[in-house]
């Protein structure tokens, strides 16, 4: 019952669906697309502060009214633009969830796996990591940004979980290192200040990252190999153990990375 004063009785509803335009939903699409590669340039150009949705909206060619239509608030554009950097699509499926996740727990070893890892996250970092810093140091200053910075430190804290989980089903770890400890060490690991300062400061080609994470944590988190044990299990037929030998982050050609600007001074 309606109980609004002075209201008028409302028609039956017809109980048909609205109609929807697929060519109107593709344009939809479209504009949703162009404003979130445009929210990514300018994000990752200007950081948070710097950048305003009169500027995203002029990046694509489309109207303030648009931009805010599809993300009524600057911290919505900016969410929606490190959800797809992560996972490098639009689409609803969480990264855990997507195949690499199964083909990578399916790997014969430890090293085998952390390898298939840093495949998919050095990839995800190189997209993301302006975005998720923009995000965290913009927390500094707009509370309405708190939220969203709580989240990605608890989504890589999650992500951590997954992959100590998934090493200790190829080998123990270390004696005297727990798993909320592994967890912490693959997290630290994990940050994208860490991946940007290497990138950008120290001008590491992301592969060379993708190794160092890789190597560092089979080091960090599992026991070494003892000498002529790799050779016996595979004559026995055993699955090969994680390499401990000579690191493999050597030096390849540093490649340019963008300069980030940043809304505090570090």
């Amino acid at each position: 019952m309606n109980t609004r004063a002075n209201s008028t009785p409302t028609a039956p509803q017809s109980g048909r669906r609205p109609y929807r335009s697929p060519l109107r939903q593709a344009k939809a699409r479209s504009t949703r697309a162009r404003i979130l590669e445009a929210a990514t340039r300018v994000f990752r150009t200007h950081g948070y502060a710097g950048t305003t949705v009169a500027a995203v909206a002029a990046a694509a060619a489309v109207s303030v009214a648009a931009v805010e239509l599809a993300f009524p608030t600057k911290p919505d554009l900016l969410k929606a633009a490190i959800d797809v950097a992560i996972a490098g699509d639009d689409e609803p499926m969480p990264v855990l969830e997507r195949p690499w996740a199964a083909s990578a727990r399916a790997a014969p070893d430890a090293t085998a796996f952390l390898d298939a890892v840093a495949t998919i996250l050095v990839p995800a970092a190189e997209r993301s990591d302006a975005l998720v810093l923009a995000a965290l140091e913009g927390a500094r200053s707009d509370h309405r940004l708190v939220p969203l910075a709580a989240q990605l430190s608890a989504q890589r804290a999650v992500t951590a979980g997954w992959i100590v989980d998934g090493l200790t089903e190829k080998t123990p770890l270390r004696a005297g290192l727990d798993r909320s400890e592994a967890i912490d060490i693959v997290w630290l690991l994990m940050d994208p200040a860490v991946f940007d300062r290497l990138t950008t400061a120290r001008s590491w080609p992301p592969d060379r990252f993708g190794r160092f994470f890789a190597d560092g944590l089979l080091r960090l988190l599992t026991e070494p190999v003892p000498a002529g044990q790799a050779e016996e299990d595979q004559r026995a037929g055993l699955p090969r153990p994680p390499a401990r030998s000579a690191p493999r982050s050597g030096i390849g050609r540093p490649t340019s990375r963008r300069a980030r600007p940043r809304d505090h001074g570090t």
